[in-house]
């Protein structure tokens, strides 16, 4: 590839399709009974919502300004082009830290051309980038090229999810504890979105059967050439309502590529099981 690109545990790409595609992987910590572990290496996501089901409130962190700092130093070394594409800075300290350390290992290596860039995105909107990135490496294509096209597809990725307990993300700080309380009083599922990077109440919707046909309505409302993107479902422990519906938007757009993960361990940690997130971009794909 003409770039190597570089992304965090948090775009929820299984190691095995990081593998595939020749994308560097920087794993977040999650904390789990006293212990620390790699998203995604020394913890896997069933492992955390099991954990989770049974009372228990792991909470994450950031990948280690170390970490970055060996990468980048390895790669300037090689003088190798690189593309970081960092999980939302409005969720993770991780983007901060990944500029912080870019500008420690430019200062020694003026000639290493590296960008690192906020994705504002999660799980895998975030992920949907970094393999349009990565695509685009193997096409040849410059790290400015590469940058931009990627900065588009990250301004029109749409994150359309939903979760189980608004507990989770209440302990996670990701939302209010009064949000939290209102949805579980009134066992409303809330839909979700986000917005600048951040984690925004869309709509309450009264029963959890009502959820996936309106998450493919919102999708119709904003998506755009939804037959001939790339989209993608996470799950938090449920494949089985993951592929409902992926059947449900092959039905109605007859979409031809969806890519089903699970929401890896560190998203998961604050999302919770029973987590349901669909992403799709809202302008013609490029």
């Amino acid at each position: 590839m003409t770039v190597q690109i570089i992304a965090d545990s948090a775009c929820d790409l299984p190691a095995s399709v990081m593998d595939e595609y020749g994308i560097k992987r920087l794993s977040l910590t999650v904390h789990l009974d006293d212990q620390d572990y790699k998203d995604g290496e020394t913890i896997q996501p069933k492992e955390v919502y099991d954990a989770m089901r049974n009372g228990k409130a792991p909470k994450t962190s950031q990948v280690s300004p170390q970490s970055f700092k060996e990468l980048f130093e390895n790669l300037a070394k090689e003088g190798q082009d690189c593309l970081y594409l960092a999980f939302s800075s409005e969720l993770s300290g991780t983007y901060q830290t990944a500029k912080m350390m870019q500008q420690e290992v430019q200062d020694d290596y003026p000639d290493f051309n590296l960008n690192v860039v906020d994705t504002h995105c999660a799980s895998l909107g975030h992920g949907l980038v970094v393999l349009r990135a990565v695509q685009l490496a193997k096409e040849g294509k410059s790290l400015d090229e590469i940058t931009e096209l990627s900065t588009y597809h990250l301004q029109h990725m749409e994150h359309i999810f939903t979760v189980d307990d608004l507990e989770y993300l209440k302990r996670g700080g990701r939302i209010s504890k009064a949000a939290a309380f209102f949805g579980t009083m009134l066992k409303i599922k809330p839909l979700l979105h986000v917005e600048n990077g951040q984690l925004i109440p869309l709509e309450k919707i009264r029963g959890a059967k009502k959820v996936l046909k309106r998450m493919t309505e919102v999708m119709e409302e904003r998506g755009v050439d939804l037959s001939d993107q790339p989209i993608a479902i996470s799950h938090g422990d449920d494949l089985e309502r993951a592929e409902k519906l992926a059947d449900m938007i092959r039905d109605q757009f007859g979409t031809k590529e969806i890519h089903i993960h699970q929401v890896g361990a560190s998203v998961g940690a604050h999302a919770g099981p029973g987590t349901i997130a669909l992403f799709f971009l809202n302008a013609p794909y490029k």
